[in-house]
């Protein structure tokens, strides 16, 4: 190609456009990023991206929050506050986060009870929580114990062996009950034998499974306790000789003699046909957009009776090809026709009415000739019954989803629906537990095998080369 003076100036024509549509373009990039963010998370189980658990909980908080944290001018400390704080003002704007020197501030300090350097300040709605440590989980929780508005107290029954809300033992209940008190429910035991009352400011009194027959006097209290209003979650198993027989009648419920079996469970190499397999629930609000399979071992059917008291609605029921054996569970088992009840099996059922929450002291002024045009008090009462309690146990807790429901049966009965759709675990676990042997292998590995081979392969190549 010829190069003359009219194809230079064409070139310099086309360096400049060029030029100037880089510019232009760039402009425009860096003015986009002033008004539209994009950010992703590419790290392994996206460890820089809140959990979905805590995106829908800053979408249920109203109002601001704001954070203290009570740091000194450590620049390592304070940018893992500040990060993990970002993630959530990515999604709730109105989040502050302040900063105060322990030593600068003395006074404030002691105000506050802060004992150590690292302390966060968690403040929502004129209620605050102390955070030792700000993680996802923990600043997550906070934040839905600060919501509840109030204090809801879970009141298990004891002194019948039932399953403990904090015991550590096998078929205990005591992971639940710690998700629970993560959560901000207050958890009490409550031995009637001892205080023949159930509190007053019970939120959801609990009967988890008791091995001994309740006295007589105290299924009454039981029985009252509805009467007046109460919230119940009853934990029942296959022929439980518990005395509740009051309980249930006052429900208009009835347990099938027997144990539930479901053949489905070999499909996911559960031997033990007891297994209940539940993949599929009815519209119900504690169901409602849970999608989880949860396992239930060794499950009573329950029947719900004529009543109009009630509203009653099944929250569990079993695939088709279940049936109620009457019978011993055990060698070859089939369906008897006549002796067995056929599927699908409810084994469990969400129950409630509007009742008068007006009390004893509305009943007084009624008798002292209190206006009879005086609105009376109604709330919305809820009961559950579960034809099983080893789902909750500490054992079966981890299988599918027995946790997430656990929990949103507990959101329910506390009347916090808000709730409900959040998932129990609020991040997921980074931890990696390998066994001894891995340990061994792993070590062996990196602290022995690996640097004798690097060795050996050195002197093998200085042998072959001194060979030459």
């Amino acid at each position: 190609m010829e190069v003359t003076r009219k194809s230079r100036r064409r070139i310099r024509l086309q360096n400049a456009l060029f030029m100037l549509l880089l510019l232009a373009v760039a402009g425009v990039l860096a003015w986009l990023s002033t008004v539209y963010h994009y950010q992703a998370d590419w790290t392994a189980a996206s460890r820089n991206t809140l959990s979905d658990s805590s995106r829908l909980l800053l979408g249920k908080i109203d109002g601001p929050v704001t954070l203290t944290a009570f740091v000194r001018e450590t620049p390592a400390l304070r940018k893992g506050i500040r990060e993990l704080v970002a993630k959530y003002q990515r999604y709730k704007q109105d989040i502050v986060l302040d900063f105060v020197n322990p030593d600068l501030e003395p006074q404030r300090v002691r105000e506050q009870g802060v004992t150590m350097e690292g302390e966060v300040l968690v403040g929502y709605r004129e209620r605050t929580e102390k955070l030792t440590e700000l993680a996802e989980e923990t600043f997550t929780n906070a934040l839905q114990r600060l919501s509840r508005g109030g204090e809801r107290w879970v009141v298990a029954l004891t002194g019948h062996g039932e399953r403990d809300l904090l015991g550590q033992a096998n078929h205990d209940l005591g992971v639940w009950g710690q998700e629970l008190k993560a959560k901000g429910i207050h958890l009490k035991g409550l031995n009637l034998a001892e205080n023949p009352q159930i509190p007053a400011n019970t939120t959801v009194l609990v009967i988890a499974d008791p091995q001994i027959r309740l006295f007589p006097g105290e299924v009454e209290v039981v029985v009252d306790y509805l009467r007046r209003g109460g919230n119940l979650l009853w934990l029942a198993e296959p022929g439980a000789g518990d005395g509740l027989d009051a309980v249930a009648a006052y429900l208009g419920l009835r347990f099938y003699p027997g144990t539930v079996v479901d053949p489905t469970g070999r499909l996911f190499g559960i031997a033990n046909p007891t297994f209940s397999v539940i993949s599929r629930y009815p519209d119900h609000p504690v169901t409602r957009d849970f999608n989880v399979i949860t396992l239930f071992p060794g499950s009573a059917g329950i029947e719900t009776l004529a009543s109009t008291t009630w509203n009653a609605q099944p929250l569990l029921r079993t695939a088709d090809n279940t049936w109620v054996e009457s019978g011993l569970v055990a060698g070859t088992i089939r369906f008897d026709d006549g002796a067995d009840t056929r599927g699908p099996v409810t084994i469990g059922v969400a129950l409630t009415r509007r009742d008068s929450a007006a009390g004893d002291s509305d009943k007084a002024n009624d008798d002292a000739g209190a206006s009879a045009e005086q609105p009376e008090k109604l709330r919305n009462q809820r009961v559950v019954v579960i034809g099983d309690g080893d789902f909750l146990a500490n054992t079966h807790l981890g299988n599918g989803g027995n946790l997430d429901f656990g929990m949103k049966l507990v959101n329910w009965l506390t009347s916090d629906d808000s709730f409900i759709a959040i998932p129990a675990r609020t991040a997921e676990d980074l931890t990696l537990d390998l066994s001894d042997m891995a340990r061994l292998v792993i070590g062996g590995g990196f602290l022995l095998v690996l640097p004798v081979a690097l060795l050996g392969s050195g002197l093998l190549i200085w042998w072959r080369r001194r060979k030459r």
